[in-house]
């Protein structure tokens, strides 16, 4: 899509999942590339601090299929409240970005 732009979308999934949530996004080209990397969470869930450990997906995708990623990473996740954050990329190495573009779409 013309002036279409490049952004990241980072979700935190159970380690065991994330293969599975990654292959399926990649393959459906609704990314172009994912990034897996363990972290360690501690939030407040429904009054109780939770200390998990999880993998972090750092998604290459452009912007225009946010809304796509969004449900598809939704109908995947096991988590009632999953983590969607969209990051806007400001810059970056022209030849990745285009390989971002050219490998996402309809």
């Amino acid at each position: 899509m013309q002036g279409d732009r490049v952004i990241l979308i980072l979700s935190t999934v159970p380690e065991s999942e994330s293969s599975r949530i990654a292959e399926t996004l990649v393959s459906e080209r609704l990314v172009a590339c994912v990034n897996a990397t363990k972290v360690q969470s501690c939030y407040r869930w429904k009054g109780e601090i939770c200390t998990d450990r999880e993998e972090l997906l750092v998604m290459k995708t452009r912007e225009s299929l946010f809304p796509r990623v969004m449900k598809r990473v939704k109908e995947l996740h096991p988590y009632e409240v999953p983590e969607i954050l969209a990051v806007p990329v400001w810059g970056g190495s022209g030849p990745y970005l285009d390989w971002v573009l050219a490998e996402t779409g309809p």
